[in-house]
């Protein structure tokens, strides 16, 4: 059954409702049984008479036959008009209960996305810039804020994925490992000719398998504001957070954090460098030590080979990042990397992608339909007709 793989508490909020109806495709795009059309509809009707905002449909191999999902899609958009629908087709690939995983994630996700790009609409007007919004996404490019409202989970790891795409920009540098620190986690990540690489197998979001596009990135619990404690010594999980600076030592708290070891060892210099004073050498050396192996080893777990690579050290946290690892040819710390975020989205272009099957043509006709699928899905996220490539 749908939800069968989500952890119980997050299925409890977002189920709403599961409908069972015959029809779908067998994997060479043969009709399974016919679709009972009836029965989509009395399920659009009550899922309407309970007000459920928002409805994910998922068919058997519809990423190669959309058939089904789009005519239940037509009937649940004409018996009620006010429901959202997400088409898995659309998001996932294959494998059907990680795209039925994506499709309901997304359709949980609409009334925040819709919220959040309202606000985002409003904002852009209410400065009196005239121009076209457009949103960041996980692929290193960007999409019409129209777009990005009805298809969230794409949206999921744009964070570190502009930080990685503007740290090459800003380094010169398009192959290479990156160590995005911020304030609560490391993210670490590859670039390939510029663009992060993208995970090949079953992604876990919040506990729950998917399987779409999603940059292959490793996140551990190390950033300016993870908390260090004595006796005995100990590194995070736990952060301050956005309360940097309020809780930090040098900004006159009362927590010792990242943050504080790094200004104690000379690393950065901000805050009142007096109040880190008493942290003995001993204990700043040791808890350095930690969070430099933990940085360590996971650069060395996203490294797909022995070969020696640069690593470009991105983000306000950057100062953690060791001069020098194991595997590394050379640590590169970008100049203006607390920008590399905004670098990246501001680099950003549109893109357009396919991924599903052709049947039943030659290999250049395959490939020229799937080349015309994605140019077309440019244009529909906001890129120029004329300057498709």
């Amino acid at each position: 059954m749908p939800f069968c793989d989500w952890p119980r508490d997050l299925a409890a909020k977002v189920n709403g409702g599961v409908y069972l109806v015959e029809g779908g495709h067998e994997y060479d795009g043969r009709p399974l049984v016919p679709m009972n059309e009836r029965a989509v509809a009395e399920a659009a009707r009550k899922i309407a008479a309970d007000g459920i905002p928002a409805v994910a449909i998922s068919a058997t191999f519809s990423p190669l036959t959309a058939e089904c999902e789009e005519r239940a899609a037509e009937i649940v958009r004409n018996e009620a008009p006010d429901v959202h629908v997400t088409m898995s087709s659309t998001l996932g690939r294959i494998g059907l209960l990680e795209r039925e995983n994506v499709a309901l994630m997304n359709a949980s996700l609409i009334g925040l996305a819709r919220e959040t790009t309202r606000a985002f609409v409003d904002a852009v007007r209410d400065s009196g810039i005239e121009a076209q919004l457009f949103i960041t996404q996980n692929d290193g490019t960007v999409v019409k804020a129209d777009a990005a409202r009805e298809y969230p989970v794409f949206s999921f790891a744009s964070g570190p994925t502009n930080s990685m795409r503007g740290a090459a920009l800003l380094a010169g540098i398009e192959d290479a490992v990156v160590c995005d620190v911020g304030g609560t986690t490391a993210d670490v990540g590859c670039l390939v000719n510029g663009f992060p690489r993208e995970a090949n197998n079953v992604v876990e979001v919040g506990g729950v398998r998917t399987l779409f596009r999603m940059p292959d990135l490793l996140s551990v619990a190390l950033g300016g504001g993870t908390k260090v404690t004595r006796d005995p010594l100990s590194v995070g999980p736990e952060s301050v957070g956005y309360r940097l600076g309020q809780e930090a030592l040098v900004f006159g708290g009362e927590q010792v954090t990242a943050t504080d070891i790094a200004v104690a060892a000379g690393l950065i210099d901000i805050g009142d460098k007096s109040r880190v004073a008493g942290l003995s050498a001993d204990f700043v050396s040791r808890a350095l030590a930690v969070m430099h192996d933990r940085i360590a080893e996971a650069v060395d777990r996203m490294k797909t080979d022995a070969t020696e690579i640069p690593l470009l050290a991105a983000g306000g946290g950057a100062m953690l990042i060791p001069e020098t690892m194991p595997g590394i040819s050379k640590v590169v710390h970008v100049e203006h990397n607390g920008v590399a975020n905004a670098v990246g989205a501001a680099m950003a272009q549109i893109s357009g992608e396919t991924d599903r099957i052709y049947r039943d043509m030659e290999r250049d006709d395959a490939i020229a339909a799937a080349r015309a699928d994605a140019i077309a899905a440019a244009i529909e996220a906001g890129a120029d007709k004329d300057r498709s490539r």
